[in-house]
Protein backbone atom coordinates (compact mmCIF):
# COMPACT_ATOMS: atom_id res chain seq x y z
CA UNK A 1 0.00 0.00 0.00
CA UNK A 2 1.28 3.48 -0.87
CA UNK A 3 0.91 6.52 1.37
CA UNK A 4 0.61 10.01 -0.05
CA UNK A 5 1.80 12.96 1.96
CA UNK A 6 -0.37 16.05 1.61
CA UNK A 7 1.86 18.35 3.64
CA UNK A 8 3.58 21.28 2.02
CA UNK A 9 6.96 22.83 2.53
CA UNK A 10 7.16 25.56 5.10
CA UNK A 11 5.19 28.64 4.03
CA UNK A 12 7.85 30.91 5.49
CA UNK A 13 10.17 30.20 2.54
CA UNK A 14 7.74 31.92 0.15
CA UNK A 15 6.26 34.48 2.52
CA UNK A 16 8.50 37.31 1.32
CA UNK A 17 7.90 36.69 -2.39
CA UNK A 18 4.56 37.12 -4.13
CA UNK A 19 3.50 34.02 -5.97
CA UNK A 20 3.78 33.62 -9.72
CA UNK A 21 0.14 34.39 -10.47
CA UNK A 22 0.27 37.69 -8.56
CA UNK A 23 3.46 38.76 -10.36
CA UNK A 24 2.01 37.73 -13.72
CA UNK A 25 -1.20 39.66 -13.13
CA UNK A 26 0.75 42.75 -12.05
CA UNK A 27 2.84 42.53 -15.22
CA UNK A 28 -0.23 42.24 -17.43
CA UNK A 29 -1.84 45.22 -15.72
CA UNK A 30 1.29 47.35 -16.17
CA UNK A 31 1.59 46.35 -19.83
CA UNK A 32 -2.08 47.23 -20.43
CA UNK A 33 -1.75 50.63 -18.75
CA UNK A 34 1.29 51.46 -20.89
CA UNK A 35 -0.53 50.26 -24.03
CA UNK A 36 -3.52 52.47 -23.22
CA UNK A 37 -1.23 55.45 -22.58
CA UNK A 38 0.58 54.99 -25.90
CA UNK A 39 -2.76 54.63 -27.70
CA UNK A 40 -4.10 57.83 -26.12
CA UNK A 41 -0.93 59.75 -26.97
CA UNK A 42 -1.06 58.48 -30.55
CA UNK A 43 -4.55 59.96 -30.90
CA UNK A 44 -3.28 63.46 -30.06
CA UNK A 45 -2.31 65.93 -32.74
CA UNK A 46 1.29 67.07 -33.18
CA UNK A 47 0.37 70.40 -31.62
CA UNK A 48 -1.18 68.75 -28.57
CA UNK A 49 1.89 66.57 -28.15
CA UNK A 50 4.12 69.65 -28.39
CA UNK A 51 2.04 71.31 -25.66
CA UNK A 52 3.00 68.53 -23.25
CA UNK A 53 6.61 68.45 -24.41
CA UNK A 54 6.50 65.34 -26.60
CA UNK A 55 6.74 64.48 -30.27
CA UNK A 56 5.61 61.42 -32.21
CA UNK A 57 9.00 59.73 -31.80
CA UNK A 58 8.70 59.88 -28.01
CA UNK A 59 5.52 57.81 -27.88
CA UNK A 60 7.32 54.54 -28.62
CA UNK A 61 9.72 55.17 -25.75
CA UNK A 62 6.96 55.41 -23.14
CA UNK A 63 7.36 52.56 -20.67
CA UNK A 64 10.83 51.46 -21.76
Amino acid sequence: MTAISLTRASASTNASQPNFAVRLLAGVREWNELRATRKALSALSDRELADIGLNRGDIGQIGR
